[in-house]
């Protein structure tokens, strides 16, 4: 127990600390008559919850926390719960174990280093000065002077140093925090875990991140992953995540290529079908930049239409699998010269050039696109202008990002970094969803949260609270720029002063109590519980699955996550990607209040429910426990080995020639029992003798054994094997 003794007047001594930690009265000394009464009831009122506070840094408490980045929250919450917070240095942001008699030497050094005078300082776990006990110098957290840190990192410490700073700089903390410098926090709510000393982390109990998310939370590793789904779950990933090839690797840069080209074909049937009235197709015109005009009088493509159905037509073929009997290769290949192709495609979809259609093409191109949406589930988000997301691999907050329409653009933007190696993967490309639901011609997304406390087994839990970012200017396929297309509150807060709509709010953030208020006025208010909803619980479900294996499990680790999903036309929703540790800087009063809430709820599901599972965890709830495995191996009681003679095919006459036969000796060929035993021997026994006389004649010396499975097959010429009743393996 931590001991907290006070000195009455300047000239006593005192301690503070525990383990054999002296303070003399030289360094706590309190100046008491320079001080008017106000002042000492002030600091008597002080000491007192300094007193109290020491009793909750016992040991068996675990009341001990520590916070790493910009969570006020979570700060406060814990405080409120009784809960004492070991500060962290803030100088190298790095949690690191500290020997019990460091505080020791430290402060020892300090008292006989001259510090004999009032208000001498005392060593601030900060990296500063801390001020002593009798006087009124408020703290000081002096800024980093490490200037290496660049990019993301560099960011996210800025924000850190800020909100440390703009915190009440509260003293009784901070000598409750320097009391327990040199214990192990309990409890870590942490922004990197990289910045924890490795040897400190496993004597933590509990710790807000996983290691190893990279299958999950990178672009690269949950295209990856999702891949294998169908290894897990007998779902297809083209009903709930758009889809998206790693440009780093070969073979899928070159399904990416064959993609790309077979949605120009069914872009260009869409295109042709939007003809009314012989007008030219290309009704939306180009971005004021494009330098390439308009051509209304240039020629027609009269062949475009023929060869799109063409390529339609034989890819319909490949997935109705009617090339099973013969090789036939891909309709991306082979079918009509590419190059070409896609230039005149790009001239009718972009540049606005004619297309005529007769009436038997029109009636061809409505029937092969309903085929094949019976066959593709994300014909719908497509469109007709053929535009893919490039993405880095593994950036965050919609750093990077471009759209693009053109096959050249994409290839030349991924070629390989000199000297970049060949396992890396800078970039994936991802289909654009051309036909999301947009909010008064706004578009936007959703951060789904969800936290998951254990991966073996799997347990998550969902959050029913939720919100969306909208983007700061209308939804335009002719026009790609970020602020059209990107959601991401990074992104959108470089255009403040852009409005998309009167009806969009300033901050361009919505909760989902307002969307299902929006769905119920466009007469879809069931579209949420029974459709947008599921979809996002089904999908992050699909992720976890498909991820787990390759995820750090440790027990006692939690992890807060935030899903981005677009929702369709239809309301479906589609997976983007998954963010470990979320943003909880509010940008909106939505996000202020939604924000402050899941801090809350997560702490009582991770700490609370722990001593009363019957409590209060907010808006979460259970999605998905996976249920506890049984053994596969089963040590039987009972083995039995089955199996019955096999005779030689071989020719009777060829056996009896090759082989000499095999007898059994006969009753009275046996030697006879010596003593009166012989006399004795029962009838029964005899008869049973003879008969096995009789039987030995025709078999075969030879016995191989006969293998049966569970379902009853027999299996010849094998090993011996052997199982038990239950019917499990054991050789």
């Amino acid at each position: 127990m931590f001991s907290l003794s006070l000195p009455r007047g300047p000239g006593d001594t005192g301690t503070v600390g525990s383990g054999g930690a002296v303070l003399t009265g030289q360094v706590a000394a309190v100046n008491i008559g320079h001080h008017d009464g106000r002042q000492h009831a002030a600091e008597s009122e002080r000491l007192k919850k300094a007193k109290l506070l020491s009793s909750l840094l016992s040991p068996q408490e675990k009341k001990i926390f520590a916070v790493q980045g910009p969570y006020p929250i979570i700060r406060h919450l814990l405080r409120a719960r009784g809960w004492v917070e070991r500060k962290l240095p803030h100088k190298n942001r790095q949690l690191k174990q500290q020997p019990g008699d460091q505080k020791k030497q430290q402060l020892e050094k300090r008292v006989g280093g001259g510090g004999d005078k009032q208000g001498e300082a005392v060593p601030n776990p900060r990296g500063g000065a801390q001020p002593s006990l009798g006087t009124r110098e408020p703290l000081q957290h002096p800024r980093p002077r490490d200037k290496k840190n660049k990019g993301e990192r560099e960011d996210e410490d800025k924000k850190e140093d800020q909100e440390q700073c703009s915190e009440n700089s509260d003293d009784i903390h901070d000598l409750m925090s320097y009391l327990v410098q040199d214990q192990v926090p309990n409890f870590l709510w942490t922004i990197r875990l990289s910045n924890v000393d490795q040897e400190l982390l496993p004597r933590i109990e509990v710790v807000n991140r996983f290691p190893r998310l990279y299958a999950l939370c990178t672009k690269e590793g949950l295209c990856q992953s999702l891949q294998n789904l169908t290894w897990f779950e007998q779902v297809d990933i083209n009903t709930f995540f758009p889809r998206c090839y790693r440009l780093g690797f070969t073979g899928e840069q070159e399904a990416f290529i064959e993609d790309f080209r077979l949605t120009a074909a069914r872009s260009l049937l869409k295109l042709a079908l939007q003809k009314v009235r012989d007008r030219p197709v290309g009704t939306e015109q180009p971005p004021k930049s494009d330098k390439v005009p308009a051509r209304p009088c240039s020629p027609l493509y009269l062949q475009l239409v023929e060869e799109a159905l063409e390529v339609c037509e034989q890819h319909l073929g490949i997935l109705e699998h009617q090339d099973i009997d013969r090789n036939t290769p891909s309709p991306s290949r082979t079918c009509i010269a590419w190059d070409r192709f896609l230039q005149e495609f790009y001239h009718v979809t972009h540049e606005g050039s004619r297309l005529v259609l007769s009436r038997e093409q029109r009636e061809q191109c409505q029937d092969v696109l309903q085929r094949l949406e019976e066959q593709l589930p994300q014909l719908g988000i497509e469109g007709n202008r053929n535009i893919w997301i490039l993405k880095p691999s593994a950036k965050s907050r919609g750093r990077g990002i471009v759209c693009t329409t053109r096959l050249e653009e994409v290839l030349e933007l991924t070629q390989s970094r000199p000297g970049s190696s060949a396992r890396v993967c800078e970039w994936v490309v991802q289909k654009y969803m051309e036909r999301p639901l947009t909010i008064f011609g706004t578009k936007f997304d959703i951060r789904q949260w969800f936290v998951v406390t254990d991966w073996k087994p799997l347990t998550v839990w969902f959050y029913r609270d939720c919100y969306l970012r909208f983007c700061s200017r209308p939804f335009s396929l002719c026009h790609l720029e970020p602020a059209r297309h990107l959601c991401n509150v990074s992104i959108q807060k470089k255009y403040k002063t852009l409005q998309p709509d009167p009806r969009v709010p300033p901050d361009k953030i919505w909760s989902n109590t307002q969307f299902q208020a929006h769905l119920a006025q466009l007469g879809r208010a069931d579209a949420w519980q029974q459709v947008i909803v599921p979809g996002m619980k089904a999908a992050i479900l699909n992720a976890l699955r498909c991820t787990r294996d390759h995820v750090g499990s440790r027990k006692g680790s939690f992890e807060l996550f935030g899903a981005d999903f677009l929702i369709g036309k239809n309301f479906q929703p589609w997976l983007l990607e998954i963010n470990s540790c979320p943003t909880m800087s509010p940008s909106s009063a939505v996000t202020r209040r939604l924000c402050a809430n899941v801090q809350q709820d997560t702490l009582r599901l991770v700490l609370d429910r722990k001593d009363n599972p019957t409590c209060s965890i907010g808006a979460f709830e259970l999605l998905y426990r996976e249920p506890p495995v049984s053994s596969c191996l089963s040590v039987g009681l009972e083995l039995e080995v089955t199996g019955c003679s096999l005779k030689n095919p071989q020719p009777a006459k060829h056996r009896s020639q090759n082989k000499p036969p095999t007898t059994i000796p006969s009753a009275s060929q046996l030697p006879a029992p010596s003593g009166d035993r012989a006399s004795e021997m029962p009838v029964a026994q005899r008869q049973k003798l003879e008969q096995t006389e009789e039987l030995g004649q025709s078999q075969e010396e030879s016995f191989k054994p006969v293998l049966k499975d569970g379902s009853g097959d027999v299996f010849r010429d094998s090993p011996l094997h052997v199982r038990s009743v239950a019917g499990e393996s054991l050789a």
